[in-house]
This record gives structure tokens, sequence and C-alpha cells, in this order.
């Protein structure tokens, strides 16, 4: 039997009799109330009645108000004859009071009036006797019937408590120590019950768990579940804020770390997708916002410091069993914390700023030296003295421009660089560069032309600056240009942006190096190393913080084209 079905059928029962016995007890305690009730309303109160009947004859005929008393009563008994003969009692009683009525003075009427009440009196007593008796047999009929339900209920509650806790509570013993077994890797552990009941079934089901247990851990997925767990605890451990999303891009795993600096709770973020997280959480929405870059260096504010992380997005391939193309499955984010390098970082630009400054007054004293050395009043120089002081003014002059750029870097990097911006016409821009490379390109019989077209509009930069970057690209066409050469300055409109381009015809950069040649301190391997290799990425630096771009176009053995494009300046 099922323990549903036992459980209704016990209280089911203890229920049934329990209101057995409380509909036994109304019955028999109504009962013994109208019995009560009959006594008092119909024989006692004719008992009164003939009491004070009887009392008025004897004031006869002294007090003439005893007659009154008497008819009185007498109507109060007819209304309330309920026992055989007492009809016709009362009925003599009126006719015997109507004869006392015209002669009081008959003391034979008056002892036949005592007897009738007397009698009368005798038949309610003997009423009350009989009513008692009724009652007390029904009381004694109440006490079996409540006492045999109260003890039934009693037997059936008392089974009830000793059997059934046991039903239930024995089995799920059992079932608590098999699941410690389970939980123990004893998959061979099983339940048995017998009956229909629903620990019955519920030993099948768990006997079936435990063979799918048994199933699992022989087909080795527990180990994969094991290495899966050690995985997620080596990437937790990491120092570093990773994120794992699926194809889907949705969150997948989310280390402590990456928890710290995203300020979000786990259960926030596992199962969600990383795009509509975007809109309510700055970090990842600026994960997003470079999502095709595979680097990009992060400022954030973590651990109550400024910390500086450097984004790297690693997608993951597959082949799956039986194909032939890897098909992406996900992608992993790290941010690499790179704080202690940005600081080492800075203070390597401190350095190289104070180390520039400092240089850049003894460069200037060589070369006042220099000037005050051919000066004609010092005396004329040999050809042997002339040979020296021109290479010191080349080497002064050389290590004068490396420390400007220097400096320029260090302004760059710190994010003091200030831009004076003003409208300006961009002939004067290329006569400015012309002017201050002459005399370079004259040393190899280099000739500069210039290509403009009329009427060029004007553009809202740093004079000073884009002369600059036109400048150092003249200079490196120059350096790399062989004798004889011709260099080419195009400016023209593009669209909305005017184009400054200056192309050579030396040997041309490889396509590998193309992507690096605006990075700081890189150099194409071979060539003459005569700079900081700063120059075109400060120029780069300068052109986008004017809001424009810079690139090139090169091919080996034609030559190569620098170029930078300026917005046209509106109205």
């Amino acid at each position: 039997m099922k323990i549903k079905t036992k459980l209704y059928s016990g209280i089911g029962l203890l229920f049934l009799l329990i209101l057995l016995l409380a509909v036994l007890g109304t019955y028999f305690v109504s009962a013994l109330k109208k019995d009560t009730a009959n006594v008092l309303s119909a024989n006692y109160n004719s008992v009164e009645y003939c009491r004070n009947i009887l009392a008025a004859t004897e004031l006869l005929p002294q007090d003439p108000k005893a007659f009154e008393q008497i008819e009185e009563n007498l109507q109060k008994q007819s209304r309330n004859v309920t026992e055989p003969g007492e009809k016709e009692l009362t009925a003599a009683l009126l006719r015997n009071m109507e004869k006392l009525r015209t002669n009081p003075t008959d003391l034979q009427l008056k002892s036949i009036l005592r007897s009738d009440l007397l009698d009368l009196m005798t038949v309610n007593m003997n009423a009350i006797v009989v009513k008692s008796d009724h009652a007390q047999e029904i009381a004694a009929d109440a006490f079996v019937w409540i006492s045999a339900t109260g003890a039934l209920c009693f037997l059936i509650g008392f089974v009830l408590f000793v059997n059934m806790p046991g039903n239930i509570a024995n089995p799920i013993r059992q079932l608590s120590n098999s699941i410690r077994q389970i939980a123990d890797q004893n998959y061979a552990q099983r339940l048995h019950f017998d009956g229909t009941s629903e620990f019955s079934e519920l030993a099948q089901s768990f006997n079936r768990m435990a063979e799918k247990l048994t199933e699992y851990s022989n087909s080795k997925l527990d180990q994969i579940l094991e290495e899966k767990k050690r995985i997620e605890t080596l990437i937790n451990s990491m120092h570093d804020p990773v994120i794992g999303l699926d194809q889907d891009r949705k969150i997948i795993f989310i280390n402590d770390e990456a928890l710290l600096v995203t300020g979000m709770h786990r259960e926030e973020l596992l199962n969600k997708q990383i795009d509509e997280l975007g809109i309510k959480n700055d970090l990842i929405r600026r994960l997003l916002s470079n999502s095709e870059q595979s680097q990009d260096t992060l400022k954030i504010f973590s651990d109550n410091k400024e910390s500086y992380f450097e984004k790297e997005s690693i997608p993951i391939d597959i082949v799956p069993t039986g194909e032939e193309e890897a098909q992406r499955v996900g992608e992993v984010i790290v941010l690499k914390n790179i704080t202690s390098f940005k600081e080492l970082d800075v203070a390597k630009t401190n350095f190289i700023a104070t180390v520039s400054h400092e240089l850049k007054t003894p460069i200037a004293s060589i070369k006042m030296s220099t000037d005050v050395l051919r000066h004609p009043r010092t005396g004329l120089l040999s050809e042997e003295q002339e040979d020296l002081v021109k290479g010191i003014e080349e080497d002064s002059q050389r290590l004068l421009k490396i420390t400007s750029e220097l400096l320029q870097m260090s302004q760059v990097e710190t994010g003091n660089i200030k831009l004076y911006s003003q409208l300006v016409d961009p002939y004067p821009i290329v006569d400015y560069a012309i002017n201050t490379t002459r005399m370079q390109a004259d040393q190899k019989h280099i000739e500069i032309n210039s290509e403009m077209e009329k009427d060029l509009p004007k553009i809202y930069v740093d004079e000073e600056k884009t002369a600059w970057v036109l400048t150092n690209f003249i200079t490196n066409a120059i350096r790399y240009s062989p004798l004889n050469a011709e260099i080419w300055i195009c400016v023209k409109q593009v669209g909305n942006l005017l184009e400054f381009a200056v192309r050579d015809h030396g040997r041309g950069i490889d396509k590998h190096y193309q992507e690096k040649v605006f990075d700081r301190y890189f150099q194409i391997p071979g060539s003459l190393r005569t700079g900081t290799g700063l120059g075109l990425s400060i120029s780069k630096d300068f052109i986008e913080n004017q809001g424009g771009r810079i690139g090139l176009k090169s091919e080996l053995g034609v030559g190569s084209t620098f170029y930078f494009q300026i917005p046209i300046a509106k109205g």
C-alpha cells in the first residue's frame, strides 16, 4: 500500500471516529437536555401550581383574594396538562372549585379539593421519577458509546503513533545512507523496498540513477569533469582577469579577478550575452568597443588604484570529429596587468625627458664653439681642422635632433603635448618644409618638386607641428633616395580631407614592415641607423591628435609614398 493511502486511511478513520464521538456526545447531551427540560416545564410546574392552590384554599373564606390565586393557578395548570390522567383531575378541580366558590364554608368540598390536588401532584411526581430513570439510562448508554468510541480512537491513534514514523523514517534513513555511499563514488549501492509504496518507486529511481552513474564513471566522464574543475580552479587562481565566451558570445566562465574589475557578481554575468551586458557595464563596453583589435591598453580603477591592462582576445577554433575545417567555438579575453610596466615606462619617459633637456645645453655650447672656431677673428683653419669642425657640427646637429625628438616623444607619452591650432593656408607649410630640407637635398643632388592643386582649402591645425611632420617625411625621403633622384610633394583635396604626400624613388619598404614603421623605436632591418626611430611615431601622434590620419604606400624597387590627411576647416 502506498504511503499516501496509508496516511489517508489511518488519519481518515481516526477523523471519522472522532466525528462519530462528537455526534454521539451531541446526541446524548441533547436527549438529557430534553428530558430535563420536560421535567422542569411539565411536571415540576404542575406540582408548583398544585402547591399554590392548596395554600390558597387554607385562606378561604377569610381572604377574598384567595379565589383569584386559585383561579390563576388552575388556568396555568389547564395549559400544562402533559401526563395521562392529568386532564381528568384538572377538570374535576375546576368543577369542585366552582362549587366551593358558591359555598366557601363547605368543609367537605375543601376536603375533596385537597384530595384532587394530592392526586394531581402524585401523577406529576411519578412522571418525574420515570423521566429521571430514563435520563439515567441515556447517561449510561452515553458513557458506554463514548467510552467505546474514545477507546477505539485511542487504539487507532496509538497504532499510527507506533508504526507510521518508522514506516516513513526508516526508508528515508536507508535512502540517506545510500546517497552518502553514492557521494563516496560507491556506484554499486542499491535500494530494495517491498510493496508498491512511494518508497518502492523511489528505490527504483535511485537504482536507475546509480546505474547511470556507473555508466558515467566507466565512460571516464567523471575524469573529464574533474579536469574541467581543475582548469576552472587554475583560471580562477590567475592574477589576470579572464573571461570566456562561447560561439554565441555568452559568458561561460569568468575568474575572480575579472569580477573584481567589473564590479559585478558571478551570477549576474554567467550565461549572459556580453553585448547586452556592455550596455550596463563600462568595462565590458570598452572591451567591446575594440573587439576588432587583438590588443588594446585599458586604464581601470581596480583595487583602490589605477591599473593598466592590455587586452588580448584569443579565438578558440577546433576541428570537429570527421571534419576538415576548423570551426570557431568561442573566445577568451585576457586582461594582462601591465601596471608595473606602465609605471616603469612613465619613469623611463621622465628620465629621457630630463636627460634630453639637460643635453640640449652642452650641445648648444658645442655648436657655439664651432661657430667661434669658424669666425675669422679666431684665425684661419687648416683643411684638417675644417674637416674636424665640420664633423663636430654634423654630430652636434644629429645629437640636437635626437634630443629634440626624445623631448617631443616624452611630451606625447605624458600627455603634455600642446597644440596651438589655428586656421592656416597649406602653401606656407609646404614652402617651409622645402626650404628647411633644401640644403640636405643639395648635398645629394636631389631635386624637390611640388605638385599642388589651385585654391586649396584652409585647415585648422598647429602649423609648426604639421610642418615638422612634412619636414620629417622629406628628410627620410632624402636619406633613403639615391644620388641625383627626385622627390615629389603632392597636396590635394580628397573628399573633406586635405592630403599631404611625399613620394620618393628609393628602394621601398617590404610589406612585412609597413605596419611597423610608425611604431616607436622601430627601424627597418638593413637600413641606415642615423636616428632614434621616433620620428614617424611622433609624426603619427601629432597628426592623430589633430583629428587626422597617417599612412604609407610602398613597393620594393619602386619607392615609397608617405602621406597624412587633415580634415578641411568648415566654413
